[in-house]
């Protein structure tokens, strides 16, 4: 038996005619050397099908791509014959058995959903382009507790929880938000709103957004496993029915006659207040003068009868007497000086004295009454 399969081909194959012999160039053969190429023959044939089954492989990876990237803020779901693996793949390069296993990729990024009627929402260009997803829904419209329509506009941020991302998306499946998130949310919302009348809304928002969050938190939160994390949720609008916004609004307006009102009401007292008290100032400043005067009159008539009381107590009849006839000499040097003049003179004593102008003819007699 051979020991190679080359020489077995080659005992086979007929024996190839030896080559003339060249002797020229120096007697040297031109013929062949004994070299035979290693791509010919039957080693070309089993190159070529080691290379057609290479080509193969590369053809069956490239097309069912047996291989999948996980992003930063992604987790892996791995599927092996339909059952899902309960840990999540971490962000990197992770290979699988195509047909028989594949990998879902699970964002884990921080998502909204907004509920508003406004045509454009209300919210930043950044959220349009929001990494984690963001869903636009209709405002929740709910009934007070009147039975009134009231739109609510929310917002509403959360994340699916990594670890447990495997189990949501075997029970949840792929619309986990609307089961998880927008279902308890809309059903909050309208426990919370219907307990109010729709004109105590506005005074009541900073309430009933505390009130649907902290509701709306531990429902979420006493989901078994936990699968979803609530970042937050914040209460933007309350649009009420046209004649309640109406009617709150002619309150207000009322409501702002009333204040300014009052503040007249207290500038004018604080007015009257400050009038009174300069008032008072000038009564009281008048009172002091006038006291000031009646001390003063007091102190002089005061003064007065003490002068008198000396006075009188230092008369004499005979200084009395003596400032008569001063008086009388006075009179009669103005008689010297008009002789026309007439005077009358009553002394203090008890003898009154006249002197008539002897010239008038109206008066004919001088009468002295002793």
């Amino acid at each position: 038996m051979p020991a190679d399969l080359n020489d077995y081909f080659k005992k086979r194959k007929p024996s190839k005619p030896e080559p003339e012999e060249n002797n020229s160039g120096g007697g040297n053969t031109g013929g062949g050397s004994g070299f035979e190429s290693p791509f010919g023959g039957e080693n070309t044939n089993r190159y070529l099908v080691i290379g057609g089954i290479i080509l193969v492989l590369i053809l069956a990876f490239l097309t069912f791509k047996p291989y999948t990237i996980i992003n930063s803020g992604e987790v892996g779901i791995k599927v092996v014959t339909g059952k899902f693996q309960d840990k999540p793949l971490k962000p990197g390069l992770h290979f699988f058995i195509p047909v028989f296993e594949k990998i879902i990729p699970v964002n884990t990024r921080v998502r909204m959903i907004t509920y508003s009627n406004q045509t454009r929402p209300n919210v930043s260009e950044g959220y349009s382009r929001y990494e984690g997803g963001l869903k636009r829904n209709p405002a929740i419209r709910v009934m007070d507790s009147r039975g009134l329509d009231v739109d609510i506009d929310l917002a509403v941020q959360y994340h699916l929880r990594p670890e447990t991302a495997p189990r949501t998306i075997a029970t949840w499946g792929t619309g986990w938000e609307d089961k998880i998130i927008n279902t308890k949310v809309r059903e909050i919302v309208r426990d919370v709103i219907g307990k109010y009348a729709a004109e105590n809304l506005p005074q009541k928002r900073t309430e009933i957004a505390r009130e649907i969050q902290q509701r709306v938190r531990k429902a979420v939160e006493s989901i078994p496993g936990k699968p979803v994390v609530l970042d937050s949720v914040e209460l933007r609008n309350i649009e009420l029915p046209p004649k309640i916004k109406a009617k709150i609004e002619e309150l207000q307006a009322e409501k702002q006659n009333v204040m300014i009102a009052e503040q007249q009401k207290d500038r004018a007292k604080r007015e009257a207040e400050r009038k009174a008290e300069i008032a008072r100032g000038e009564a009281q400043k008048k009172r002091i003068e006038a006291q000031g005067f009646a001390d003063k009159i007091r102190i002089e008539a005061t003064a007065q009868a003490k002068a008198n009381k000396l006075i009188s107590q230092s008369l004499t009849p005979s200084l009395l007497q003596l400032e008569q006839i001063k008086t009388q000499r006075a009179f009669n040097d103005a008689l010297k000086v008009n002789k026309d003049a007439k005077i009358f003179l009553t002394p203090g004593g008890a003898v009154p004295n006249i002197w008539i102008d002897t010239k008038n003819r109206e008066q004919k007699a001088v009468s002295a009454q002793q």
